[in-house]
């Protein structure tokens, strides 16, 4: 794999860098956002093109792919920045730009890139852990269209959502790849109740109940009972972002780390004149650069045109990096003595967002799994 980056590649890191510098203040990193603070910043994100960075030119965004991508979600990782990105720039609208009719591309991916509109993903469910062929919401045909009926849980950014890109099984049985549906549904729409809640990364998220809600056949998201192959692959795109994010935080994390090793005495002596402690920073440095080569191989890996080795690379990359990221968010926090674990340490901040990566679209152990049962598949095939 050639890992080398273009001058486009570099000026575009270089642009999001010097914005998180200036939008995200060092000493407030990782603190929960007011809602006028985070609009605005949405805002800002949408005049530098990242709300748009995967919908298409035509539609007024910047039609890029997972390379550039991870460049942002790097930068924005290590700002502790983008809070409302992901969930509606990436997933949401990937879907709707994959398979929506040319009258929702139109009404909903031009506002979403130019940051007005803000779309939510509600594909989990407390009973499917991390498997969509498992959800259990379902969607009932009517004579004009379906009725939804059931709760999604964790829908980040669900408060303050226009609309959801919602997934519900239409036909067949639990388990059963084949009968899942996407649906796009106005948050305004009569039966949908939000339990919001800060998670412990202080994002947003919200339960989102679904009470015999009426759509059309026009809110319909590609064919009926066709989704799985859709959601999977707007999943791994996310999951490619999430691991990205996390190389961003791990090297803000390894700075911070290493700064305070520096300075913090005793017996007389730097911390960082320890050797015992020298050796936690040097694997947490080679740790880092492990997890951005694998970061790289992810988004390499989303781009190309083969949805079983995608898979396959994302669910092992999800592993390696949630794991490393864990084991190097632990060690910063005692490496900081007590202080670690206060609001006013930024270590804290990074070690939790990393955390609440991991646990984000599978986790660690899920992709394992996932990663097993494909290979085992293979070598039985």
């Amino acid at each position: 794999m050639d890992f080398s980056l273009t001058e486009d590649h570099v000026a575009l890191q270089d642009a999001v860098r010097r914005f998180c510098d200036g939008e995200y203040p060092a000493h407030q990193r990782g603190n929960a956002e007011d809602p006028a603070l985070a609009a605005r910043r949405r805002e800002a994100l949408a005049e530098l093109g990242v709300t748009g960075l995967v919908i298409d030119t035509e539609h007024g965004g910047s039609g890029c792919g997972a390379v550039e991508t991870m460049l942002v979600a790097q930068q924005l990782g290590r700002a502790l920045g983008g809070a409302g990105w992901l969930a509606s720039g990436l997933p949401a609208a990937a879907l709707i730009g994959a398979a929506g009719s040319a009258q929702q591309r139109a009404q909903w991916l031009e506002a979403v890139a130019a940051g007005k509109k803000v779309l939510a993903l509600a594909i989990g469910e407390a009973d499917a852990r991390y498997d969509v062929t498992r959800l259990p919401v379902r969607a009932k045909e009517t004579g004009d269209g379906w009725r939804i009926d059931g709760t999604k849980t964790l829908v980040f950014d669900g408060a303050i959502a226009d609309a959801f890109v919602v997934a519900a099984r239409t036909s067949g049985e639990r388990g059963d790849a084949h009968g899942l549906s996407l649906f796009l549904v106005d948050a305004k729409a009569e039966g949908i109740a939000l339990r919001s809640f800060a998670t412990i990364d202080a994002r947003e998220a919200a339960h989102v109940s679904f009470t015999n809600v009426a759509v059309s056949k026009a809110d319909l998201i590609g064919g009926a009972g066709a989704a799985h192959a859709l959601i999977e692959a707007a999943l791994d795109r996310a999951n490619a972002a999430l691991c990205a994010e996390s190389v961003g935080a791990l090297e803000a994390l390894l700075e911070l780390t290493t700064e305070h090793l520096k300075t913090r005495t005793q017996f007389g002596a730097p911390l960082a004149k320890f050797q015992a402690l020298q050796h936690r920073i040097a694997d947490m440095l080679i740790a880092l650069e492990q997890a951005r080569s694998m970061a790289c191989a992810a988004a390499m890996a989303v781009d190309a045109n083969d949805a079983a080795r995608r898979s396959r690379f994302v669910s092992a990359v999800k592993v390696f990096i949630g794991e490393t990221c864990k084991s190097a968010g632990e060690w910063a926090i005692q490496l900081h003595g007590a202080m670690g674990m206060t609001e006013e340490c930024r270590a804290g901040h990074y070690a939790k967002r990393m955390f609440a990566i991991n646990m984000t679209y599978g986790d660690a152990s899920w992709h394992l799994n996932r990663f097993t049962a494909q290979r085992l598949a293979r070598e039985a095939a």
